[in-house]
């Protein structure tokens, strides 16, 4: 199975942190793994072991041209001694972007189908047209949230972790933010931040939380205006702040989600949102090797993955 490096809890300072009375650290999820970075490990972990359990050879999953979960799965399945095929969302392009290039390296199959086409990845029907295609294989959802995801993303948080108030993630499809909620204390206050436009995402985690049994000792929260526009979108102001907190803390963040996330833990602790002493934990959960792709489509440059 999937092993990794323990992920350690770096402290931020700053003037703002102390005139408000607060402490805050990040868990370095982007450390843990060289290739498998972040929640994506943990929402990856127990999926290739049930793939295996089952005696598959093969993972199918969906996502992006510039997807985090495709780059981890395909390094993941190829660890595993696993096939994988990625459908992508959209036409294929030459030459490959990193994200998808560095899949192919990986051994990873790349299937492109129509935007139209990708919104049926919950069909039974299309999943059939796919098992024509390809074959028996375990299939893992776009982003990689299940109940098997959510089994691993509820180890981020540890026994050195029951100190904190708040615990701060990004949402996406979801995954994290579930299993943070399965292992919050009756303390501490989970926050996740959307990276999507919209209040439907309200109702989407309640429903997950529900679908999963999930009843969480602590408290919830879901901020959904953070969301810069929507998935992807971002603007100056984002991408100054990526850059100061580099250079304040030594930490890469990225655009999509969790420059998003460490923007909003500022605002809110400018806005007296946390209560004075409380002790904030900011979940990194990876996701930089997008940063590439994001320059080399946008022109943008960014802090150095390697950062």
């Amino acid at each position: 199975m999937l092993t990794s490096n323990p992920a350690i809890n770096q402290p931020i300072e700053d003037p703002l942190l102390e005139e408000k009375g607060i402490t805050l650290f990040v868990k370095r999820l982007d450390l843990i793994h060289p290739e498998i970075s972040g929640n994506k490990f943990y929402k990856l972990k127990y999926n290739l072991k049930e793939a295996k359990s089952k005696g598959k050879d093969t993972v199918l999953t969906f996502g992006g041209a510039y997807s985090n979960h495709i780059a981890a799965t395909s390094f993941a399945a190829r660890s595993e001694n696993l096939n994988a095929i990625g459908i992508i969302r959209g036409d294929a392009s030459t030459p490959l972007n990193p994200t998808l290039l560095e899949a192919q390296k990986n051994g990873m199959q790349l299937y492109f189908v129509s935007r139209e086409d990708y919104r049926k990845k919950h069909k039974d029907e299309f999943i059939a047209q796919l098992n024509r295609e390809f074959g028996d294989f375990f299939l893992i959802p776009e982003g990689g949230t299940n109940g098997f995801a959510i089994e691993g993303t509820k180890e981020i948080l540890l026994n050195q972790d029951e100190h904190f108030t708040n615990i701060v993630c990004s949402i996406g499809t979801g995954g994290t933010y579930a299993g943070l909620a399965s292992a919050i204390k009756n303390h501490q206050k989970l926050t996740g931040i959307s990276s999507l436009k919209g209040e439907f995402i309200h109702q989407e985690m309640k429903d997950l939380l529900t679908l999963h049994r999930i009843i969480p000792e602590g408290k919830l929260e879901i901020k959904s205006n953070f969301h810069f526009g929507g998935y992807a979108k971002y603007d100056e102001e984002l991408i100054q702040f990526i850059w100061e907190f580099y250079k304040k803390s030594g930490i890469v963040l990225d655009p999509i989600y969790t420059g998003k996330l460490a923007y909003a833990i500022w605002k809110m602790i400018q806005d007296d949102e946390f209560q004075k002493g409380a002790s904030i934990l900011m979940i990194h959960s990876g996701g930089l090797q997008g940063n590439r792709g994001f320059t080399e489509r946008t022109g943008i440059k960014l802090p150095d993955h390697a950062g």
